[in-house]
């Protein structure tokens, strides 16, 4: 059996952003300057993809390591594989979000499966990302400064599915639609019970906001970035540990599942979960590897966060718009598809 590569850590000296390979203007449409955000504190960029593609990858746990991982369905970059490197990321591959080639980061998590061996896919996923304005004084109180995304941040966040001890505050399920309750919980069975047709079932997960100004990756894809902390001995407000002092973007991923009739939530189970043998939704978790073209990365920053401004659907905030990728749909048919193991060697899920 070869020898797994030997982790090294990636920092941010070992990136160097180049200028896209395309006419970056294809994907590009005008549009209005969206409105403040205000009373609002943080500035916020939204957009919406579709998932593309699923394979056994994962180009941050098991690079170069093609089937070794659970299932997974991956946004955004439609070519990444066990070889994604930044480099590969920005170099080449479609997009399934809006924005397309301009939007090649990869995201990805595990697939939902629904007891009978089929995938459910989601209808669509919203990203957002918000951060305080650069400007804004509580960035030098609560970290050292409010800064981009690093080119070529990878993490994983949610819950660790290795472990899956405790459910992650940083996840949440809920039932949404005319007859779901819409509570969060930290499971996905709670938020299936009684989650009739008609209905939706959500999943959000967070990334961290604090970077320790260095390191683009770490041995557990998770140390080089840390979640703010309250203060409660003083103010009761948030603060970066002094270790990981500069405030980044946070991403938020929400995930929507429609309910069908037919379907049985409660035997719905994400491959992670079925690999680690927890709970519905005990493990879920997700993976994000940063490829933006940088001028339309600096574009948004620049406007919507920096700007305050509340900007939806694509839109830059100023005076541009992603375009929406050829074939884009909000709701997914057909939606369920059989899990294809090349391998039968290798876990099922």
């Amino acid at each position: 059996m070869a020898t797994r590569p030997r982790f090294k850590v990636l920092t941010a000296s070992d990136i160097v952003p180049g200028a896209s390979n395309f006419d970056t203007t294809i994907w590009l449409s005008k549009n209005s300057v969206p409105k403040s955000a205000a009373p609002d504190v943080v500035g916020a960029f939204r957009f919406i993809c579709n998932i593309s593609h699923s394979n056994h990858d994962d180009p941050i746990v098991y690079p170069g390591e093609p089937g070794k991982a659970h299932l997974h369905g991956y946004f955004g970059n439609s070519g990444t594989d066990a070889y994604s490197t930044y480099e590969t990321l920005r170099a080449r591959g479609d997009g399934s979000c809006q924005g397309g080639a301009l939007n090649r980061s990869a995201y990805w998590k595990p697939e939902l499966l629904d007891g009978a061996g089929q995938i459910v896919r989601e209808d669509h996923v919203v990203v957002y990302y918000k951060r305080r304005p650069s400007s804004d004084p509580r960035c030098a109180i609560e970290g050292k400064a409010c800064v981009g995304i690093p080119p070529g941040l990878r993490t994983i966040f949610g819950t660790n599915y290795s472990t899956a001890a405790d459910p992650s505050p940083h996840v949440a399920f809920r039932c949404n639609g005319p007859s779901g309750d819409d509570s969060k919980h930290p499971y996905l069975g709670p938020a299936a019970a009684n989650c009739a047709p008609g209905n939706k079932i959500l999943a959000t997960v967070h990334t961290p906001r604090c970077w320790d100004g260095t390191n683009l990756d770490s041995p557990d894809h998770q140390s080089h970035l840390a979640y703010q902390r309250r203060d409660d001995g003083r103010t009761g407000k948030y603060f970066c540990p002094s270790t990981h002092p500069y405030i980044i973007p946070e991403v938020t991923l929400t995930f929507v599942w429609p309910v069908l009739p037919g379907d049985e939530p409660t035997e719905w189970r994400f491959s992670s979960d079925i690999v680690a043998g927890k709970p519905a939704g005990a493990t879920f978790h997700s993976d994000y590897m940063e490829a933006w073209d940088p001028a339309a990365r600096l574009a948004w920053e620049g406007a919507c966060l920096d700007k305050l401004l509340n900007c939806s659907d694509g839109n830059l905030g100023d005076g541009r718009k992603l375009k929406r990728p050829p074939g884009f749909t909000f709701q997914q048919r057909s939606r369920k598809k059989p899990v294809h193991r090349p391998d039968a060697s290798l876990p099922t899920v």
